[in-house]
């Protein structure tokens, strides 16, 4: 049976170096990271580009669905509100596929060292360190496994993220 990993979180808490080694555990599997759909300049947030994005999101993700030679398709983004999970599983053809929906969370004081280090290294703008942490009290409320990160490697969440249960059957 084919699994659906649904891997949502804040930005920092780890989710592209967790599904990078949730890949790297699963045979047959591809990442789809939300953000590549998403990858444009200058970065616009309008009706238009959001609904371009699900577009881009959902296309690929039925396209991997459907895909004989896949046995694990892993999807990564924020994912921070339930209309948007209910959303993309509305679009997706999941019959006979098992989907696993995660919530990665993690200490406030760990997101921020996290981004910290990232801002120090110009990878991330200033901003993100009031804008992530504003973002986790969100993940409490959603129909998602929670998988801390706080003091696990990106490998022990995969693993998690593995053994847990389905939350939904296609």
């Amino acid at each position: 049976m084919k699994t659906l990993y649904l891997v949502g979180g804040p930005m920092g808490v780890g989710k592209t170096t967790t599904c990078e080694a949730l890949q790297r555990l699963l045979p047959n599997s591809v990442f789809l990271d939300g953000d590549w759909c998403w990858k444009m300049r200058p970065f616009r947030v309008t009706e238009e580009t959001k609904a371009m994005v699900l577009d881009n999101i959902c296309y690929l993700l039925n396209n991997f669905l459907g895909c004989s030679q896949l046995e694990s398709v892993i999807f990564g983004w924020v994912l921070d509100a339930q209309s948007t999970l209910d959303q993309i599983l509305a679009r997706l053809d999941t019959a006979g596929c098992e989907v696993k929906a995660v919530s990665l969370i993690c200490d406030e004081a760990v997101l921020l060292q996290r981004l910290q280090k990232d801002v120090d290294r110009g990878l991330r703008e200033p901003d993100i360190l009031t804008r992530a942490p504003a973002r986790l009290a969100r993940y409490e409320f959603l129909n998602t496994t929670k998988v801390d990160t706080s003091e696990c490697t990106p490998e022990e969440a995969a693993i998690q993220i593995i053994a847990c249960k389905s939350w939904l059957r296609g």
